[in-house]
């Protein structure tokens, strides 16, 4: 396992170092000469000369690109051209919102769909079951702008339950902070509650049809040991998997989310800088969110092998 471990190490490396080209080049893809379109309309020649000096524009292509790498390896993501902080510094403030909101998400939406996609495996063909394929294709095909807007009118404006956006840190309480988020995070976690839901379900399905199983039916062991002790752990890989991949979901899912509740979170931040054309922060936030999507990843490959023994590295 240590010699895959450190295969996958290296694979990260060089992925990542792919990423980080391909980002520092979103600034010479764009149309145009970013420099012009940062300074705008009103610019004069000796603006747009600035801000091409400020961004190193006047430099050979590799000659920036290595000088960015060699800020990058000592943790230097650059610095806004708009409010002239350092982008690790606006990622800090801003990490707490989207953090709270993705691990909420992902928690909630893990213990709601997994035990709905076993109970829909085990009634397949019953009501239940139909029900929760149901909500499940509903769930996938209902955009969150819409989901959210449609909780925001009924929560918020029609039954005055919840607030309409907004962020309470978790000092000023707990359920204060509870209550910002119980919208977003069912708004967000809609889609990746059906999308595990029906994988469970699948995997269920084709473990419950195993000889294996029919042998500890046999045996007398009740439906709840079966169900958990034996089909749940053996069908753990595809909806491990499935959970790893809709990471990516709840990373695109935010930048939506925290516009539609005004969350100063990494989303609204990202809207921002997009708007403004800050690259800087747009690169930092894309690599930020990029390391972060590889060693999840990184992290599924390698829980396999705890739900399945046969797996080895």
């Amino acid at each position: 396992m240590f010699a895959y471990v450190v295969r996958r190490l290296g694979a990260t490396i060089v992925v990542m170092a792919v990423v980080a080209f391909v980002v520092f080049s979103l600034l010479y893809l764009t149309p145009g000469d970013p420099a012009a379109i940062l300074a705008g309309d009103a610019a004069t020649d000796d603006d747009i000369k600035r801000i091409r000096e400020k961004l190193g524009l006047d430099e050979p292509f590799l000659v920036r690109f290595a000088g960015w790498v060699w800020a990058l390896l000592h943790g230097d993501l650059g610095t806004s051209i708009f409010t002239n902080l350092p982008v690790t510094h606006l990622i800090a403030q801003r990490i707490e919102p989207t953090a709270a909101l993705t691990l909420c998400t992902l928690v909630v939406a893990v213990a709601v769909a997994v035990p709905l996609g076993v109970i829909s495996a085990a009634r397949a063909g019953s009501w239940i079951d139909r029900a929760v394929m149901a909500f499940s294709v509903l769930g996938f095909s209902l955009p969150v702008f819409v989901l959210a807007y449609i909780l925001i009118f009924t929560f918020s404006i029609e039954l005055d339950w919840l607030p309409v956006q907004g962020y309470k840190p978790i000092a000023d309480g707990v359920w204060e902070w509870f209550r910002h988020l119980i919208l977003p995070s069912t708004a967000l976690g809609t889609v990746y509650i059906a999308l595990i839901a029906r994988i469970t379900r699948a995997s269920m399905l084709d473990v419950l049809a195993q000889d294996y199983i029919r042998t500890a039916q046999a045996k007398g062991l009740s439906s709840k040991a079966v169900l958990t002790g034996h089909a749940l752990k053996n069908a753990a890989v595809p909806i491990m998997t499935v959970i790893g991949i809709g990471i990516a979901l709840l990373i695109g899912g935010a930048i939506v989310t925290e516009t539609v509740f005004a969350l100063p979170g990494i989303g609204r931040l990202t809207v921002d800088a997009i708007l403004r054309r800050d690259y800087p922060i747009i690169q930092g936030v894309i690599l930020m969110f990029s390391a972060l999507y590889v060693l999840i990843n990184l992290a599924v490959d390698l829980s396999y092998m705890f739900f399945d023994p046969r797996i080895r590295y």
